[in-house]
């Protein structure tokens, strides 16, 4: 489902929904820019895991997201199947509520643009049609700036020397004016007066009055402010006009001024209340008049605000403090650009960054690393869409896209973020129902895999056009091809499914129940709050408070590093094989 600025708002409430029933969410991005690789210090010329952060750190600073792609998966105990819900969400660079006094610089790469442009890519959307957002650094940027704004002390005075006779003349002629006309009887009849840029006493009615300058405005109310603590000054177009102080209407005043700031920071914050929703923070600020409006032509329309109500505040119970699990593909540069994006800054050292990420997501799967756990040095073919065209054919689980979302369901758009996170929610379902089923690890055999009974030479991972649930295809009028009759083997040359242990995990508990054969287990999916509900059916996805996810969860592959790996959990980032890793899944 297309998301632009126009229909943000209309559908914001569904989003919120399909969020908040979510089993997980899937996620992409298209940006303008990509990291620049630089020298490299690692051994064989790899960077380390930090060299990419930085790199990456650089990147996400300078270059913007213009494209998000969000796939909601539900898990439909009932009737045993994962029901797909893909939104693709224009982003906008620009700041709309410029009275928020935020600039915002970004730039886009010659590179990136480019191979943007092959995939059918119209640069020009995103400024068009894009949906706003606001950062948290933003918006504490906005609201200070606003308070200095109107902290009158803070104003620097202006510095009148002595050879400047005009500026204190106009500053004695204001100052008799205001004393003359607060010590009159008019005082309390004509509760204001009017300062002009000349004594209008000396005018005739033929005479244009001039308008005050903005210097001679500030000398204004440096005067006021300074001399004049029981009155209070205004700018008109013309003139400053001068009031009694009343605090209690000083005080209305701020406050209304106060309200308009932070809805034009609530306006402001756009795409970025899905992020505070998937991590599950307090969304009670959303202005739910926003979302009465037609989703085609923005015009507002009548609602049933009860009902509107009814359907936020269950999305927002569901949400609080819960979450999501989040799930890309190859996403450790997407995470760091999302963090940088529409949280704040980004810390110096790659632990820091883990660290952070962890606490604000505390599961993420990457299907990159599920699809090439254990592959040795030799780093498999693993595109997203050879992946996802390998699994396509995997008859459970039982997977469907929601009527609603229909755009993908004849025909893909690959580089499109909504689709790369279609195709990604599939693999996240299909690889792990199946790794889990065959045995959940993989291990280093010597034996070679064969396909047909021949042995395989180089690249063994199949390809096929189709990469839809159904009859998807990037290319118009493609024949799938026919697929080999062999499992998944997300690994090097030589690896067969191990159903023990994993040597990337480090030595095991005897007494921890996960330690042993996780097909013996007769939980093997299922969490305790998953047999509680009910939740988890067989040929499923694994629970998530299964085995299985302490080996693939929080681990995001970084191919081309020393380290190889990201680890989220704070088990460290050891590379796969090594000792010491003992993490699991944040739940």
């Amino acid at each position: 489902m297309e998301v632009d600025k126009v229909s943000f708002y209309p559908l914001l409430l569904d989003i919120l929904t399909d969020i908040s029933e979510a089993h997980f969410v899937a996620f992409d991005l298209e940006l303008s820019g990509v990291p620049t690789k630089q020298a490299r210090s690692g051994k064989d010329g790899k960077p380390t895991l930090q060299e990419r952060y930085l790199e990456t750190k650089a990147a996400a600073e300078r270059y913007q997201i213009l494209q998000i792609g969000l796939t909601c998966v539900e898990q439909d105990i009932e009737n045993q199947k994962y029901v797909l819900k893909p939104y693709n969400f224009e982003l906008s660079p620009l700041i709309e509520e410029s009275r928020l006094d935020i600039e915002r610089i970004f730039s886009f790469q010659s590179g990136a643009a480019e191979f943007l442009l092959k995939t059918g890519f119209n640069l020009s959307v995103p400024f068009e049609r894009g949906v706003p957002y606001l950062s948290r650094l933003e918006t504490t940027e906005a609201r200070e700036k606003y308070a200095k704004r109107q902290d009158r002390s803070a104003i620097p005075d202006l510095q009148i020397k002595p050879t400047e006779t005009e500026s204190l003349a106009f500053l004695e002629r204001v100052r008799t004016e205001i004393n003359k006309w607060r010590d009159s009887r008019d005082f309390d009849a004509l509760n204001y007066i009017n300062i002009s840029a000349v004594d209008l006493s000396e005018l005739t009615e033929d005479d244009v009055v001039p308008e005050l300058s903005r210097y001679e405005k500030r000398l204004v109310h440096q005067l006021v402010r300074a001399e004049y603590p029981e009155l209070i000054s205004i700018g008109k177009r013309s003139v400053v006009q001068i009031i009694p102080l009343d605090p209690e209407h000083e005080a209305r005043i701020a406050e209304g001024r106060k309200r308009d700031v932070e809805e034009r920071i609530n306006r402001q914050k756009g795409f970025r209340w899905i992020i505070e929703a998937l991590h599950g923070s307090e969304i009670t600020d959303i202005d739910l008049r926003e979302c009465a409006r037609d989703p085609v032509t923005g015009e507002a329309v009548f609602a049933d605000m009860d009902a509107y109500k009814a359907q936020f505040h269950r999305a927002q119970n569901l949400m609080r403090n819960n979450p999501k699990i989040m799930v890309g593909h190859n996403c450790f540069l997407d995470l760091v650009y999302i963090y940088r994006t529409f949280v704040g800054e980004l810390p110096d050292t790659v632990e820091g960054f883990q660290e952070l990420l962890h606490a604000y997501w505390p599961t993420i799967i990457d299907t990159k690393y599920m699809s090439t756990h254990n592959c040795g040095d030799i780093n498999p073919v693993s595109a997203l869409d050879q992946i996802a065209a390998q699994l396509s054919e995997q008859p459970l689980p039982t997977l469907e896209i929601d009527p609603e979302h229909k755009k993908y369901k004849e025909e893909g758009a690959l580089h499109e973020a909504g689709f790369d996170s279609f195709l990604t929610a599939q693999i996240a379902v299909r690889l792990s129902s199946k790794l889990e089923k065959d045995g959940s690890y993989v291990d280093l055999g010597p034996v070679t895999p064969t396909m047909n009974g021949t042995l395989l030479d180089g690249d063994m991972t199949p390809t096929m056009s189709s990469l839809s649930l159904t009859s998807s295809s990037t290319e118009d009028d493609s024949e799938p091809a026919e697929l080999p009759e062999i499992p998944f083997v997300p690994s090097v040359q030589g690896g067969k499914w191990k159903r023990r242990g994993d040597p990337s995990l480090g030595p095991q508990d005897p007494n921890d129940p996960f330690a042993a054969d996780p097909r013996d287990l007769k939980h093997r999916h299922i969490d305790p709050e998953a047999t509680r509900k009910g939740r988890v059916f067989e040929g499923g996805m694994p629970g998530w408070g299964s085995d299985f996810w302490r080996v693939y969860g929080n681990r995001l592959r970084v191919f081309g590093t020393e380290e190889a790996m990201c680890v989220l959990d704070g088990s460290g980032g050891l590379a796969d094989g090594e000792d010491g890793v003992d993490g699991g899944v944040g739940i």
